[in-house]
């Protein structure tokens, strides 16, 4: 006589001694961002392009008679003109650039207490690097020349910008530490944004004693009363 499947002895699978995972911690969100992060910054560390900063410097200077206070403020004005159309189409010669590829890669910094202007150039070589300021402040120099009758105040050459050793772009160590910083604290946020569960009521539903007269006892003296 065949037995039917259901009167079969279930046979215990491989993969029935197997149990099952333990149910993740609630604070999953904060190392998981954070090593998410740090791989971020590592691969942006070691796949990105090095970029190399070089700085000139150029000073506003006035002439004999001419208040040495006007310098502060034109400083701050050819500052400001630095970026504009007509200074880095000067510049583009020697720079080697277009004017709209000059202006992304020139910043321009004035101090409210110096005639100083410092301008910086961004490039992935070096030496491009060190000609983009250079000729940038060669430009600035031409364009305060051209009023330095008018307005007293001329700009000179303060610091040739020389070619940089060592790029500004994050290194993979600091690219780490950086996206690692950052996947934490946007971990931090996701458990502070994250729905809190329903707490369960440690307390017993205890259920309502039933009445004398419901369990068929007798009803007494004091209670007559109350009734």
């Amino acid at each position: 006589m065949t037995e039917s499947p259901e009167q079969r002895p279930a046979v215990p699978g491989r993969f029935s001694r197997l149990r099952p995972l333990p149910p993740l911690p609630r604070w999953w969100p904060l190392p998981a961002c954070v090593l998410l992060g740090a791989a971020c910054g590592l691969s942006y560390g070691l796949l990105a392009t090095p970029q190399y900063t070089a700085t000139g410097y150029a000073l506003a200077v006035t002439d004999k008679g001419a208040d040495s206070a006007a310098a502060l403020g034109f400083a701050q004005s050819y500052g400001r003109l630095a970026t504009s159309d007509s200074t880095l189409g000067y510049a583009r010669g020697a720079a080697g650039e277009s004017v709209n590829e000059l202006r992304s890669r020139v910043q321009v910094e004035t101090s409210p207490d110096s005639p100083m202007i410092a301008v910086s150039g961004t490039s992935d070589s070096p030496r491009r690097a060190a000609e983009i300021a250079n000729a940038v402040v060669e430009a600035i120099i031409v364009s305060g020349d051209h009023v330095a009758k008018d307005t007293g105040v001329k700009l000179i050459k303060f610091g040739h910008a020389i070619t940089p050793e060592e790029p500004v772009s994050p290194s993979a160590p600091l690219g780490t530490a950086v996206g690692g910083s950052a996947g934490g604290l946007l971990g931090g946020l996701a458990l502070l944004v994250r729905p809190r569960p329903a707490r369960r009521s440690s307390e017993a539903h205890v259920p309502a004693p039933a009445t004398a007269q419901a369990a068929g006892q007798p009803v007494g003296a004091d209670e007559r009363e109350l009734v």
